[in-house]
């Protein structure tokens, strides 16, 4: 069954006019006829099982048969602080990040960040990448779409209310398992392709963080946070 997310309330037992991009997708690509049924969420919690009830030469209408108040989160909540990079690795972080079950993902700039935006260029790349969360949950099934919050420096994120758990991705000699004892909610640093600077990671010392070595190899900057989550949902 197609699965769409939707910019409007819903509600079971009424009628509910598709959004110009839903439309286009399910009655325009997919060629959906009347009476063929699809899953819909508008990030609000749940998702609503539709049919689809009339079909116009630019709209179409469902009629909302049921709801499912499954969000199917994670146990464990991960807030995510990705120093930005370049090209399409921020956009496979950032839908990598989705799927695992990550709860906000924080842009951040670092000493050697590759990329720095600016003004009007803002909101348009952001704009970009929570169009990738809200693509990665149609896909994986999260009804909750993760926020992309706009960019910060590394020192003001660190100044700010953080989870109970704090780690840092940095090379560790004693290699400690950091994930035992630990709470359900995480801050969950990764640098950019050059690695957070020294100072950096004293920084995130000193407020709580805690370095997390991942193997001997060292881990491009989009596919850190894939491993890493990955060990956190199923510590």
């Amino acid at each position: 069954m197609p699965r769409f997310y939707i910019e409007t309330d819903l509600a079971v037992n009424t009628t509910v006019e598709l959004t110009e991009t839903v439309f286009h997708h399910w009655v325009k690509v997919l060629r959906a006829k009347l009476g063929e049924t699809a899953t819909l969420f508008n990030g609000q919690g749940g998702e609503y099982y539709v049919t689809l009830s009339e079909i116009d030469k630019k709209s179409a209408q469902v009629f909302v048969d049921g709801f499912s108040a499954n969000n199917r989160t994670p146990a464990k909540s991960t807030l995510l602080g990705q120093v930005m990079s370049k090209g399409d690795r921020m956009d496979y972080a950032i839908q990598k990040a989705v799927e695992l079950g990550v709860t906000e993902i924080q842009l951040l700039t670092s000493e050697r960040c590759e990329m720095r935006l600016k003004y009007d260029r803002d909101q348009k790349k952001i704009d970009h990448w929570q169009g990738i969360a809200v693509a990665a949950c149609e896909q994986c099934g999260l009804n909750i779409v993760p926020k992309i919050l706009a960019p910060l420096s590394l020192q003001d994120w660190l100044k700010t209310d953080l989870p109970t758990t704090k780690l840092v991705l940095a090379p560790e000699k004693e290699q400690n398992n950091v994930l035992e004892n630990t709470s359900t909610d995480f801050a969950l640093l990764i640098g950019p392709e050059g690695g957070l600077s020294e100072a950096e990671i004293e920084q995130a010392h000193q407020v709580g963080f805690k370095n997390w070595c991942i193997g001997d190899r060292i881990l491009r900057t989009e596919t850190a946070p894939i491993v890493a989550l990955t060990l956190i949902n199923f510590a």
